[in-house]
């Protein structure tokens, strides 16, 4: 899977969060998140059903649009592209930038305990 564009992931949202959705449906969820027009909107539904990322459906009276990707596989995809670009791999880094950035509550020093704890367990089994 391709990385998905800024444009390409305001469309996923739209067709996450519950699918499958009609054109027009599309259409005025994208005047909310970004102010598209309709033949933006049906452009880029165009666009992405050519590169694989929705399926349309035409039963004659009207498209209906839903999302071959999982939502979990492209969020992994953009994390380890972002990780690659933006920390050169280096997850450590990752995790040091956002805590010298951020003062993080009891709570989430504890989840990231927990996911420590669980990767090091992983790597011993």
């Amino acid at each position: 899977m391709k990385e998905l564009s800024e444009a390409e992931w305001n469309v996923m949202e739209s067709l996450w969060e519950y699918s499958p959705k009609v054109g027009s449906q599309i259409v005025t969820d994208m005047v909310g998140r970004t102010g598209w027009s309709r033949s933006t909107t049906l452009t880029m539904l165009r666009r992405m059903t050519e590169k694989g990322l929705i399926v349309c459906e035409d039963n004659g009276q009207m498209k209906t649009y839903a999302p071959l990707i999982e939502r979990e596989t492209a969020v992994k995809k953009e994390t380890e592209s972002f990780l690659n670009r933006v920390y050169h791999g280096s997850i450590s880094m990752l995790v040091s930038g956002f805590v010298e950035k951020r003062r993080l509550s009891p709570e989430e020093l504890s989840e990231l305990r927990q996911i420590l704890d669980r990767a090091e367990e992983e790597k011993r089994d």
